[in-house]
């Protein structure tokens, strides 16, 4: 099904996922008590933690370097709030973590004002594709969760379903 406003059959450019039976597709040990839903419009999955409160897990998948490490995390800073930041701060919020599918960018960040927006996401290039696994919320919900979502990207492997 295409995404909202989109016709099918309309060639937005965005190829579509790789399906479950690819070697490329991205797979994950969800944490005790997570929920997967398949996939939707450009998501690969959501996944949704075993948490009260506003909290949005999503997977997508973008062939290449899908615009680049710096694009994509000035994107999701501003989807908080937060303004774009430059290449030397870029390397300073920069966490790596170690998975079977390869090294993940992990970052980490927070809105400002009273009303607190957190963000913390994955971002994996593997297979040729550029995959981002991000959680999205209140601030409370997210810091309660993040230790699930960080096994979760350490979990991350690529090929056939188990």
């Amino acid at each position: 099904m295409p995404p909202p406003g989109v016709a099918a059959g309309a060639n937005t450019g965005v190829p579509p996922p790789p399906s479950a039976s690819e070697t490329g597709a991205l797979r994950w040990k969800l944490p005790k008590g997570w929920t997967e839903q398949g996939p939707s419009a450009m998501r690969y999955a959501t996944l949704k933690p075993a948490t009260a409160g506003k909290v949005d897990v999503s997977v997508v998948v973008l062939p290449g370097p899908a615009g680049g490490e710096l694009a994509n995390v000035n994107r999701w800073r501003g989807q908080i709030g937060l303004a774009p930041i430059d290449e030397e701060a870029l390397a300073k919020a920069r966490q790596t973590l170690k998975a079977k599918a390869g090294d993940v960018l992990l970052y980490d960040f927070t809105s400002d004002g009273q009303a607190k927006s957190r963000l913390v996401a994955g971002l994996l290039s593997a297979g040729g594709n550029t995959w981002f696994v991000k959680m999205v919320g209140d601030a409370g919900p997210v810091a309660s969760t993040r230790p699930d979502f960080i096994h979760l990207l350490e979990s991350l492997r690529l090929g056939q379903a188990d």
